[in-house]
């Protein structure tokens, strides 16, 4: 992440740990880490929540996300900046629900970018903000940064397809497909021949 560009935090019952407003990802430290409450509260640190501290509480409130990534990567802002939707380029995408929804632009730290981020993640595991960035949540950090990762990716090929003409999306009958033949198939687990 470029300097101050993004967060990440981390669940434990009813206690986030958050990075602190203005912490640098290339050197940040254990003091650079606050923990709130679901209310916000600060219960430990000495730094004051990310400015997006919103946007953590609401996805953790309306989820069961034990991690969340918020990024301004390169693909995805650049692609929020032009399309309300991310079409469904790569089945890999099924791993956030299918295509992801660009929330409308609002204001950094303000419940109202908050509130459009939900309503953008309803039924997703990750959404674009319009000319900000990403989010991205999972049951773990490793997850979190997993489909943080994806999504630049997604991104980078709709905007590599896109230059070239036409991008065409998987359409609803052929991610049924896809879900089909990873279910017959047991697609990503060890197993036996």
């Amino acid at each position: 992440m470029l300097g101050t560009a993004g967060n990440v935090s981390t669940r434990a019952g009813d206690l986030i740990t958050i990075t602190a407003t203005g912490a640098k990802f290339s050197t940040i430290s254990a003091d650079e880490v606050t923990v709130v409450d679901l209310d916000g509260n600060v219960v430990d640190g000495e730094l004051a929540p990310t400015s997006e501290l919103a946007i953590h509480l609401g996805i953790y409130r309306a989820t069961d996300a034990g991690a969340i990534v918020h990024t301004h990567a390169t693909t995805c802002v650049a692609v929020g900046c032009v399309v309300d939707e991310l079409p469904c380029v790569h089945y890999q995408m099924l791993a956030f629900g299918g295509a992801v929804r660009v929330a409308p632009y609002k204001t950094f730290g303000t419940q109202e970018l908050a509130d459009a981020v939900l309503v953008a993640l309803e039924g997703k595991s990750a959404a674009l903000m319009a000319n900000h960035g990403a989010i991205t949540y999972g049951a773990t950090l490793d997850a979190a940064m997993d489909s943080a990762r994806l999504l630049e990716w997604a991104s980078t090929v709709y905007l590599r397809a896109a230059s070239m003409g036409t991008v065409r999306a998987l359409g609803d009958e052929a991610l049924a497909a896809v879900v089909a033949t990873i279910a017959e198939q047991n697609y990503g687990t060890t197993r036996r021949a």
